[in-house]
């Protein structure tokens, strides 16, 4: 099991990356815009800077819903890989099933 700090701090992340997406967006558009001025690029660029850390995408960890571990990450089930094979075994995952041969 995770540290339970660790996983709120990520929570937090998550909470922070989609209250600022908006803004990052558009912050974004602006910095990517060929025709626009230096100065406008400027200010895009210190209007990122006054953002939380946190609100970018890339800090998040992605973490098991049931441990809390964050090595070993399932996108599809969204759970780690010792937690797939245990819910596996039990057959608790539809569709799942341990290979033999």
């Amino acid at each position: 099991m995770a540290k339970t700090s660790q996983v709120n701090r990520d929570n937090l992340r998550r909470e922070l990356i989609a209250k600022h997406s908006k803004r990052r967006a558009e912050l974004r558009a602006k910095l990517r815009d060929q025709n626009a001025s230096i100065d406008v690029n400027l200010e895009a660029q210190k209007a990122f800077a006054k953002l939380p850390r946190n609100s970018c995408p890339t800090r998040k960890n992605n973490r098991c819903a049931l441990t809390g571990r964050s090595k070993a990450y399932y996108n599809k089930f969204g759970i780690s890989r010792i937690a797939l094979r245990e819910l596996a075994l039990r057959g608790q995952l539809p569709g799942v099933r341990k290979s033999s041969w």
